[in-house]
């Protein structure tokens, strides 16, 4: 399809109106994560294909490592438009649009395959539809694989009764500091960036995330335990502002969303691979990882699952239902 012979044509016939169809767009893209991680490669790759199909109209660049901001500040400039898309956490999302903290649930998944299965189903594209049809002025283009969350520690956790009294660092949502204290420690707020020196320092005495998180901010190198409770598995979402989203023509926002679809196909495989990779890092970095028996884990966050089941009302408890119903 030539996106610039048909807009110059609708522009012709006035359909369009000229300074939007015919002007090329530079999507601004940020991730805390860095280059060579599985979401940025994945939207870098998802920019290559619009710039392809569409003869250079819409192209991205990508901003890793978060130097645009953290995350929570580049929400709100994404918001703004001052950027144009990001790939954020749920966690970030959860608080203003309650629906999504479905998947904010300790152990509402039971393991990462059934996760895949219900973000690429019914119920992901209506939490998707839900983000882009609120007030919080992003449009929800697809899911990213964000694996499975474990806890690593500076002393070890071989029962839920050694987390007790430890400081952990959680993703500033209420549901994960709940979470963290009813398996008996004490979740703590506090972004990525600030997590290697509050560990160096004795500020808190651990963390909670997956392997390649622990590999690229290099969390490893003073938290020796990785204590395999498995109590979140995190999908993660790729946005664009809202008002960027309103520039593009029809055929454009087709074309986004299909490629985001891909991005989000491509994401996973990228992904598996990287998380093996990073545990065989991390080993080789003398991390210790210990199983653990998780039903005691499952069982202490249950006032949790059911306080935010009563909290947001009789339609989320029902999606919850269709979340754990999905095989």
């Amino acid at each position: 399809m030539n996106f610039k012979r048909n807009l110059l044509a609708a522009a012709c016939c006035a359909l369009l109106t000229p300074a939007i169809a015919l002007a090329d767009i530079t999507l601004k893209s940020s991730d805390v994560h860095p280059a060579g991680y599985p979401t940025v490669v994945a939207v870098d790759n998802m920019g290559k294909k619009l710039k392809k199909e569409t003869d250079g109209e819409i192209s991205i660049r990508m901003f890793p490592g978060g130097v645009l901001g953290s995350e929570k500040e580049v929400v709100e400039q994404v918001q703004l438009g001052a950027i144009q898309m990001a790939r954020i956490s749920i966690g970030s999302v959860g608080p203003v649009v309650p629906e999504v903290n479905v998947f904010n649930l300790p152990f509402v998944f039971r393991d990462e395959a059934h996760m895949r299965k219900v973000i690429d189903g019914e119920v992901g594209q209506e939490l998707l539809d839900t983000v882009t049809n609120s007030n919080f002025n992003l449009v929800a283009l697809s899911w990213m694989d964000g694996g499975t969350r474990h806890l690593y520690t500076k002393k070890p956790v071989r029962k839920m009764e050694d987390l007790g009294g430890m400081k952990i660092r959680v993703i500033g949502n209420p549901i994960f500091i709940d979470t963290l204290n009813a398996m008996g420690g004490s979740g703590i707020a506090m972004a990525t960036g600030e997590i290697y020196s509050a560990l160096q320092t004795g500020v808190i005495d651990g963390a909670e995330n997956n392997p390649p998180t622990m590999v690229t901010q290099n969390h490893f190198q003073v938290a020796k335990y990785y204590t395999q409770t498995g109590h979140l598995i995190l999908p993660e979402m790729l946005v664009m502002s809202k008002a960027t989203w309103n520039k593009l023509t029809p055929d454009q926002q087709a074309l986004v969303k299909k490629t985001a679809r891909e991005a989000q196909m491509e994401e996973r495989e990228l992904w598996d691979k990287y998380n093996a990779e990073s545990v065989t890092k991390l080993k080789a970095g003398g991390v210790e990882f210990i199983e653990v028996d998780r039903k005691p884990f499952y069982d202490a966050t249950a006032p949790v699952r059911a306080k935010y089941s009563q909290q947001y009302g009789p339609k989320f408890a029902e999606l919850v239902k269709r979340v754990e119903a999905v095989q």
